[in-house]
């Protein structure tokens, strides 16, 4: 068994130790008509309910071609726990218990999280590490310490494949070798990696330091981002990523965020997207890069992404993804629209 590090996290302790940035932005949260309202509350309810409904027998969720798929089941149980929900605890603690069963079985000895049909699995494995990280962070020091074991192994043997598997450039793609990479899975890996490290798991700052550089790489002059190193224009999505990952990495001020935001703003405004196209996994980090950017940005885009999901949300509570389909649309969205209330350590720092 790894030995693991007792670790307990407070909101408390995770404000004290947020940058300036965050700091802002839970700030900007909390000013007179950025708070929750009741017509968010009710929006979250009805697409927590259908989401929880929508869940597999053996705990995953997706169905057709991304059916028991590992990104979509740690996606689902982030957007449950995004409401306080923990496993066995809550009113979906049952739910997101089942989840992580799912994750945990799902755990192959090389540390890759991925079920047998995966294809490209280090999207999925990024999403999965990061779930294992939150729950981790959130739980840790609970009554439950074989279940805590399991997790803080899981997530060791985790973290050791996404290290091993950065290529020279400082990426990761699709499959767990250092071959090849792209700006889209390699935001996957540093927020686990961030995870990880607020859950209190050693982390080597090397790779952290290439992926930065990789990062920074990958953006155009216009600032936002291309898909890789070798060339390509800018799409908001990514963009949204790449602002996000340095924000992750602990790059608060520097004129490569700066340069990314003003593209954000220009290209991705909710409802006025420059394309539809990866249209949720965009607003899933454009939201958290506002986020972080606090201040005006925040201040500006939260109503205008929290109006925009209230007005597509389907008449059973759904918020559907034509290609991956509603459990993985609608957790998205419940991310987005739980951001305000803060439970999720990744959105602490």
């Amino acid at each position: 068994m790894i030995p693991r590090a007792r670790i307990t996290t407070s909101l408390a302790c995770l404000l004290a130790l947020a940058s300036p940035q965050a700091a802002l932005a839970q700030e900007a949260v909390g000013k007179p008509g950025q708070e929750l309202t009741p017509r968010i509350d009710e929006a979250t309810r009805r697409g927590l309910s259908y989401l929880a409904a929508s869940q597999n027998e053996d705990g995953s969720f997706g169905g057709g071609r991304f059916g028991k798929n590992v990104a979509v089941t740690a996606l689902a149980c982030i957007a449950l726990m995004a409401d306080g929900n923990m496993p066995g605890r809550g009113e979906y603690g049952k739910v997101v218990d089942k989840g992580l069963d799912y994750i945990l079985a799902n755990v192959a000895d090389s540390g890759l999280i991925a079920a047998d049909s995966a294809n490209g699995p280090m999207y999925g494995h990024g999403f999965a590490t990061l779930f294992l990280g939150e729950v981790y962070g959130m739980t840790a020091g609970g009554p439950d310490t074989r279940r805590a074991d399991e997790i803080y192994e899981a997530m060791v043997k985790a973290v050791r494949l996404i290290e091993g598997s950065q290529n020279e450039q400082g990426g990761w793609r699709y499959n767990p070798v250092p071959y090849d990479a792209d700006i889209s899975v390699t935001i996957c890996q540093i927020m686990a990696l961030r995870s990880a490290r607020n859950a209190g798991l050693e982390v080597d700052k090397q790779v952290i330091d290439r992926a930065v550089e990789y990062v920074r790489k990958c953006q155009n002059p216009d600032g936002g981002f291309k898909y890789q190193l070798e060339g390509g224009q800018s799409a908001w999505p990514r963009s949204a990523a790449g602002v996000a990952s340095l924000y992750y990495a602990g790059i608060y001020e520097d004129d490569a965020v700066d340069e990314g935001l003003e593209y954000l703003e220009v290209s991705a405004r909710p409802g006025r997207e420059a394309s539809r196209a990866h249209m949720w996994y965009g607003h899933y980090y454009c939201v958290q890069a506002m986020f972080l950017a606090g201040d005006e940005h925040w201040e500006e885009w939260w109503p205008l992404i929290s109006d925009y999901l209230i007005a597509t949300q389907a008449d059973d509570g759904a918020w559907d993804d034509p290609s991956v389909g509603s459990s993985y649309g609608t957790a998205m969205a419940l991310i987005i629209l739980q951001m305000p209330k803060r439970y999720l350590p990744i959105f602490q720092k």
